[in-house]
C-alpha cells in the first residue's frame, strides 16, 4: 500500500510517500518539500503571523493535492514544535482544517523523540544495543535513550535551531558575545535532561536530523549523492573545528558551501552550538549520523497499527 506523511515542521512542510506493509522496507515514492521557516514567523507575541499561516495553508493544499494524485491510500499529517508552542494554534488548526480537509495532529516533544528512536532502532537494528538518539529540529532538540523499540527515556528542550536563531543570535554574523550567550544558554537548558540520559546510559550515540548531516557533511562526512547506507559519522572535535570556522562566517558565505541549504545557512551556527554543547556535557566524542528520523518512525508506527486493525 502507499503510505503518506505529511510532516509540518519549524522550518519545512515535507511531503513523504511510500509503498510498504508491515514489516516490509519502506520504499520511497515520492517527496517534496515547501521551506516555509515557521519558527521565524512567530511574532515577538508569541503568534504566528497571518503571512506563515497563509504560506502553511497553501503548502498543506499543495502536499494534499500531490498525494492524491499519486494515489497514496493513507496520509497521516502532523505538525511539530513551530505550530505546537504558537500561542495561536488553535486558530492555525481549524484553519487549516477549513481550507484544505486536512487535519493536522499535532505531536508532542515527547512523541517526536519516540517516533524517531524508533526509526533509528529499526535502522540499526538490535546490534547496536542501546541506543542514544539526538535530534536537532527547528523548534527543539529531542534527546531519547533506551534498549527496546521504545526508549526508556524520551525528552524535548526548547533548543531548535529557528528559535535560537531568532531570539538569541542577532547579525550576520553574531558577535563573540551573542554567541557565547548561547553557548552558557544551551548548557543550562540540557544540564537536567543531560543527567537523565547519564543515570540511563548508552552504548550507541546516534545523531539524525538535517542540521546534524550537515554538520557532519562540513566535517568531511560524504556527501547525500554517495547514498543513505554510505556511513556518516560527526566527531566532537570535527565539529569544534566546524564551529570556529563558521562563527565568524555570514550566511551568504555559508550557503555557498557545498552541503549546506541555502534556506538554512543562517540557522547552521545556532545547530553547532547546540550539537557541540550537548554531545560535551554528555562526554560523548563521536555519533554515527542515522538517515531516518522523525517522519520514517511515523511511518512505522502507522504501519503497526494498520496491521493490527
Amino acid at each position: 500500500m502507499r503510505l503518506g506523511v505529511l510532516d509540518v515542521g519549524s522550518n519545512t512542510v515535507h511531503l513523504l510517500l511510500v509503498d510498504a506493509h508491515h514489516g516490509a522496507h519502506p520504499w520511497p515514492a515520492h517527496s517534496q518539500k515547501a521551506e516555509l521557516r515557521l519558527a521565524e514567523r512567530i511574532g515577538k507575541d508569541g503568534e504566528l503571523s497571518k503571512a506563515g499561516a497563509d504560506s502553511l495553508v497553501a503548502a498543506v493544499a499543495q502536499a494534499r493535492d500531490a498525494a492524491a494524485a499519486l494515489k497514496t491510500d493513507d496520509l497521516l499529517a502532523f505538525a511539530t514544535s513551530a505550530v505546537r508552542d504558537a500561542k495561536n494554534s488553535a486558530r492555525v488548526l481549524k484553519r487549516v482544517r477549513e481550507e484544505t480537509g486536512v487535519d493536522l495532529r499535532v505531536l508532542s516533544g515527547e512523541a517526536e523523540a519516540i517516533m524517531t528512536f524508533l526509526a533509528v532502532r529499526r535502522w540499526f537494528g538490535w546490534s547496536a544495543g542501546r541506543l542514544l538518539v539526538m535530534d536537532i529540529g527547528g523548534g527543539s532538540l529531542e534527546l531519547a535513550a533506551g534498549i527496546d523499540e521504545e526508549p526508556d527515556v524520551a525528552l524535548s528542550v526548547p533548543l531548535g535551531v529557528g528559535r535560537l536563531t531568532r531570539e538569541r543570535l542577532d547579525g550576520d554574523p553574531p558577535s563573540a558575545a551573542a554567541v557565547g550567550a548561547l553557548c552558557e544558554h544551551v548548557e543550562a537548558e540540557v544540564a537536567k535532561p543531560v543527567k537523565k540520559l547519564v543515570d540511563s546510559g548508552w552504548d550507541r550515540p546516534v545523531a539524525t536530523s538535517k542540521t546534524f548531516r550537515t554538520l557532519a557533511r562540513l566535517a568531511g562526512a560524504a556527501p547525500a549523492s554517495a547514498g543513505l547506507r554510505v556511513p556518516r559519522k560527526l566527531t566532537r572535535v570535527g565539529l569544534h573545528q566546524v564551529l570556529s570556522f563558521i562563527r565568524r562566517m555570514p550566511s551568504a558565505a555559508l550557503a555557498e558551501i557545498d552541503g549546506v541549504s541555502p534556506g538554512r545557512a543562517h540557522q547552521i551556527l545556532a545547530g553547532a552550538v547546540v550539537a557541540e554543547v550537548t554531545m560535551r556535557s554528555l562526554g560523548i566524542e563521536e555519533v554515527e549520523v542515522c538517515p531516518w528520523a522523525l517522519r520514517e518512525g511515523v511511518i512505522l508506527r502507522r504501519l503497526e497499527v494498520l496491521e493490527s486493525s
